[in-house]
């Protein structure tokens, strides 16, 4: 059993101790394990028993528990706490807003058991009569209980990724010689995923046959040359078979949003589809540029592929720095120096530390002074690592009236200054932009840090403008994250294009919190592919002498000392 797993265990049963109303005291102390576990730089699997027991916040009690999952990977008290709590209530305590407390009350007063009962009642009004309940809590639990649910069996891209990959190789092993590949979203590289698609050149008979042999494989229905199937319980994968000479015909047809198919069908290419030799024939022959796969959106990709303009998209390996990334001068897992030589060593020519701003305190933001001693520290770094360079920069809060964290004179001490909302994130439009625009006029403004602030399946962004702001980022030469991470994926590829348009500079971030969160920005790519960002409309994609020149520049013509 690994750290996360001891620290998951330890957390839920803190929060179920609190629902169950037990003693505080022990509902703390393993939440604040589950904390430190979080934290160790080592497995406890590697660590030696009695150095367990002399890790900070760690006590006999909690120690004993970590002994015990350890050996048994199983954890007696979390057990019987789980078999004692209706299962319906640990559905409920995935709802954001609601915390064991609130959660207890619901349960106790209310009787209420299930989501479907908490839902309800919100809709009759009647957590208004519980204590610590008022209607702005009510509308909250009821608008995230609807989120919750309308998303449920939905993944990110990045959560299904290996799954696809090994159904995509067993599926091959089972069937061959039979090609297989899988289409759909998952191909097109949809950030979230409702089921994976694959097309396998066989009978449906032998698919009925032969898949049920593996493990997880549920058929649940059979539409023509289609099957759905439940994987694991949990996700939906849909098989569609045909002909060998026409697997690439069928690939094509079911890569393709629907208004791709119907796009390319009204220019006259559905008379080349069959029994097509590859997909790269079928646009050869309607007389267009191979489009990849994840630009069959429908869009204006077909008129590009017929004139020969579509663009070189981004890869991988085109980004050159690290831009955005937390250490332990704020909330982050590593050291400064540790995050500098992990990118060097993956090839990466520079690192831009953005530690978060002083009224993140919930981050240890850094103060003034902790600006300067963490700069001084730069510079030193930067004698041993070179010509690696680390840029000084922190993530300044957009504070509500949309200033940014500090004064004129500590943001001129940044090579460049990202500025993002953290908090008050429940705002009207007005709000929202009122905020924004203000931060992005801002001259020490360089980059716009994940515009709306959502987490996918998660929390939806606060509401923006995104024409208005794209155009407030091109007027103020201010460049637009699109910030990594697999849960945010913010800007939305879907507003890439209009930011091109624009001239506005992209940079894909992955908002690195630990040297593992460097991987992130292969998820970002991903996405600003489907954008049509190339390497040259890409920050991070520039060279770390092409990076300090733009800077270096940008400061002249906003008038800000070196």
């Amino acid at each position: 059993m690994d750290n996360n797993s001891i620290a998951d265990n330890f957390s839920l049963l803190s929060k179920l101790m609190d629902i169950h109303g037990e003693n505080s005291f022990k509902a703390k102390s393993f939440a604040s394990a589950a904390f430190t576990i979080e934290k160790l730089p080592a497995q406890l699997k590697d660590t030696p028993r009695d150095e367990i027991f002399r890790i900070k916040g760690i006590g006999e009690s909690t120690g004993k528990s970590i002994l015990e999952m350890l050996d048994t990977s199983s954890f007696g008290l979390l057990e019987n706490y789980l078999s004692i709590t209706p299962p319906g209530i640990l559905e409920i305590m995935k709802i954001k807003g609601l915390g064991p407390k609130k959660i207890a009350t619901i349960w106790k007063e209310l009787e209420i058991e299930s989501m479907g009962e908490l839902l309800y009642a919100c809709n009759e009004n009647r957590l208004l009569l519980l204590k610590g309940f008022g209607e702005k809590t009510q509308e909250n639990v009821r608008q995230n209980i609807e989120f919750y649910l309308s998303n449920r069996n939905r993944f990110l891209f990045a959560e299904v990724e290996n799954t696809a990959a090994e159904l995509e190789k067993q599926l091959r092993e089972l069937l061959a010689p039979a090609p297989v590949a899988l289409t759909g979203a998952f191909r097109r590289q949809e950030v979230i995923i409702d089921e994976l698609e694959l097309v396998i050149a066989a009978t449906p008979e032998i698919l009925h046959e032969r898949i049920p042999t593996l493990p997880g494989f549920v058929l649940q229905a059979v539409s023509g040359t289609s099957q759905a199937w439940k994987y694991n319980d949990q996700l939906n994968v849909v098989t569609h078979t045909c002909a060998a000479d026409d697997f690439h015909s069928k690939l094509f047809a079911t890569t393709g949003a629907a208004a791709f198919i119907d796009k390319f069908n009204a220019a006259g290419g559905a008379s080349h589809l069959h029994k097509a030799p590859s997909e790269e024939a079928i646009f050869s022959a309607a007389g267009m540029a191979f489009i990849p796969p994840c630009l069959r959106e429908g869009h204006n990709e077909i008129e590009l592929a017929r004139h020969q303009q579509l663009p070189q998209l981004i890869t991988p390996t085109d980004i050159k720095g690290i831009i955005h990334s937390h250490s332990q001068w704020s909330d982050g897992h590593d050291t400064l120096g540790e995050m500098a030589e992990a990118a060097q060593k993956q090839g990466f020519e520079y690192l831009v530390i953005s530690d978060h701003s002083r009224s993140a305190f919930y981050a240890n933001g850094l103060s003034i002074e902790r600006v300067i001693a963490q700069q001084e520290q730069i510079d030193e770094l930067n004698k041993q690592l070179a010509p690696f360079r680390i840029f000084k920069s922190i993530e300044a809060d957009i504070l509500n009236d949309g200033t940014l964290d500090y004064p004129d004179e500590v943001l001129a001490r940044f090579d460049l200054v990202i500025a993002s909302v953290h908090s008050n994130l429940k705002m009207t439009e007005e709000k929202a932009m009122a905020r924004i625009l203000k931060a992005i006029e801002n001259p020490y403004t360089t980059i716009l840090g994940h515009m709306t602030g959502r987490l996918l399946l998660s929390r939806n962004g606060y509401p923006v403008n995104h024409k208005a702001v794209i155009d407030a980022c091109a007027a103020n030469n201010v460049v637009i994250e699109l910030n990594a991470h697999p849960r945010r994926l913010d800007i939305d590829w879907t507003w890439l294009p209009y930011a091109l348009e624009k001239k506005v500079l992209i940079s894909i971030d992955p908002d690195a919190h630990s040297i593992k969160g460097y991987r992130d920005v292969y998820y970002g790519t991903l996405a600003a592919q489907k954008g049509g960002v190339t390497k040259t409309n890409n920050l991070s994609s520039f060279g770390v002498d092409m990076l300090d020149s733009f800077l270096q520049e940008r400061k002249k013509q906003k008038n800000i000392p070196s």
